[in-house]
């Protein structure tokens, strides 16, 4: 099946922020202005979750809460409080990452129901409750790995239903959506992706649509952008970035850019500079 993560963290760089380690004893707000994801993990204790679109979420179990990308949400323990790992994030900050609607707005899971996260968990709050040097780089690593071994989880135990995720957990969309991952300047044909897929033309047509939410081509120009913003912001010149995203020209680019962004690359660039 390949590495279906390799090519999503080699162009949105993920960087986590743990800020909140040990009892949480008073009530938390976070606001989705600030532009970041964030990672809960309670151990112990009880605390609900209010978020702006989802109804409020009661936690007495050590769970995992998770939001891709910025939410409004407050967190309010009960009791004595909760023993927390919090963290932000960002992956791929100022870029079309498309984790970020292939996610629900809030994701919850209960540790015991992902056995695989126990170890990096542990590593996590022992870290938090030791005061050695390095310890906060050591926690925004751990938070990262931890973040990634969430998606893997979801994606192998099929928990998202739609979007990329949903995708890479099939086995047959998944190697159509690791070759367009791989190689952007290809012009590749839905001939082509039907066949790494093993489906007929119209069936692999039918199926991504219904999984990944888009049609495949859509997808490939979507996922082009958003390597493109990458490059970018690399500081790679306009005719460079069309070349290895497999427009024509740097013109026939600035008219993708501009159709989905509003303005054009080189706009879009200065703007990123400026904040």
């Amino acid at each position: 099946m390949g590495d279906r993560l390799v090519s999503l963290l080699r162009w949105f760089e993920l960087h986590a922020r743990v800020f909140q380690t040990g009892p949480l004893c008073r009530s938390a707000t976070f606001d989705a202005a600030d532009g970041l994801g964030y990672i809960h993990v309670l151990r112990a204790g009880s605390m609900t979750i209010d978020s702006a679109h989802t109804p409020p979420l009661r936690l007495d179990q050590p769970t995992l809460v998770f939001y891709m990308a910025p939410t409004t949400h407050r967190l309010r323990p009960h009791g004595e409080g909760a023993d927390t790992v919090c963290a932000s994030f960002e992956f791929g900050a100022g870029l079309h990452n498309p984790l970020i609607a292939a996610l629900p707005e809030q994701t919850a899971v209960t540790l015991a129901d992902m056995p695989n996260l126990a170890s990096i968990v542990q590593a996590l709050f022992t870290e938090a409750a030791e005061e050695h040097c390095g310890r906060q780089a050591i926690l925004d690593r751990l938070t990262e790995v931890l973040i990634i071994q969430l998606l893997r989880e979801l994606m192998d135990q099929q928990r998202i239903e739609s979007g990329l995720l949903a995708g890479l957990a099939n086995p047959r969309l998944v190697k159509s959506i690791n070759a367009i991952h791989a190689d952007p300047r290809r012009a590749w044909t839905l001939d082509e992706l039907a066949a790494l897929a093993s489906m007929s033309r119209a069936r692999f047509a039918v199926n991504f649509r219904d999984t990944v939410g888009t049609t495949p081509m859509a997808y490939l120009g979507e996922w082009r952008l958003s390597v493109a913003r990458s490059l970018l912001r690399l500081g790679k010149s306009v005719q460079a970035v069309a070349d290895e995203v497999g427009y024509g020209s740097a013109s026939a680019l600035s008219r993708a850019f501009a159709a989905q962004t509003g303005m054009s690359p080189s706009e879009w660039r200065h703007q990123q500079e400026q904040a």
